[in-house]
């Protein structure tokens, strides 16, 4: 169990306007933390900001940042906002997603839109905020990934999917590029930092469409989010959750050399490489 308490720990929450991330950034702020809500634009942040302030959740301890996704140079913005405030970052919880579109959308980076907000993007932010991550020797990386990640597959000379796109392929593919990050996170950070992924259950938002289901509330799934950045909760580093069980994952994130492959990899497309390599590398 941590012996920093609750009360004096930071999380930052991506895509923490609505569904399930605004759900979690509620529960954090209950438990005590000071929380980072993050949203795309300043209108979703100033509605966020509106609902919580409504909620008499307490505003000494709710930050809010804005920074598009589609743009990974305000996604290394945003890590500097949050490093330059935040020496010690105890939990990032990357939530922000997109299902993309039946026609292939291409971002301002030149990567294919799901690809880049689903996958690049906390890939980059993890990254950038590892220092304060690993600070306290008990940081959480929490990714929120889905189930759908076991039916993914990806052309290591094509992420972007310019030959063959599909809404629900490049949604799937980002999910387990997600996963694996986390094995590879999980793997870098030894003893100062513990990442996990998690599927919070099929839930009523903009994603479930991909899924051609009935959904769960997203109050369901950011309780088994949230359960899962609390210092009580024993987490184990590298797995994957479903729900509050782990989950069998798809065998790529199994496979450490192909791990090791996608990290060094997508250093490379987002320019940055600081971070040792996963042993298997």
């Amino acid at each position: 169990m941590s012996a920093v308490p609750t009360s004096a720990r930071v999380a930052l929450v991506t895509g923490a306007t609505n569904g399930i991330g605004h759900g979690i950034a509620r529960r954090l702020l209950a438990a005590g933390m000071t929380v980072i809500v993050h949203g795309p634009t300043p209108e979703l942040v100033e509605g966020a900001r509106d609902r919580l302030l409504l909620a008499k959740l307490p505003a000494e301890r709710i930050e809010f940042e804005v920074a598009d996704f589609r743009d990974l140079h305000a996604v290394a913005d945003l890590a500097a906002r949050i490093e330059a405030r935040h020496p010690c970052l105890d939990v990032l919880v990357n939530n922000a997603a997109v299902s993309g579109s039946d026609t292939r959308a291409v971002t301002r980076d030149g990567h294919e839109l799901v690809h880049q907000v689903n996958y690049l993007a906390p890939y980059l932010l993890t990254r950038l905020l590892w220092v304060p991550l690993c600070m306290t020797r008990q940081g959480r990386v929490v990714n929120v990934s889905s189930s759908l990640h076991r039916t993914g597959n990806f052309n290591w000379g094509d992420m972007d999917r310019a030959k063959h796109y599909s809404r629900t392929a490049a949604y799937a593919q980002s999910k387990l590029q997600l996963t694996m990050f986390t094995r590879a996170a999980a793997a870098a950070g030894g003893d100062q930092l513990l990442a996990a992924s998690v599927h919070p259950g099929v839930i009523a938002s903009g994603l479930l469409p991909l899924y051609a289901r009935t959904g769960a509330p997203a109050a369901e799934g950011a309780e088994t989010v949230s359960r899962l950045c609390l210092p009580e909760t024993e987490l184990t580093d590298g797995a994957y959750y479903d729900g509050e069980v782990q989950g069998p994952f798809a065998g790529l994130v199994a496979d450490e050399r192909a791990v090791a492959r996608l990290w060094k990899a997508t250093a490379k497309t987002v320019g940055f490489d600081r971070l040792p390599t996963p042993a298997a590398a």
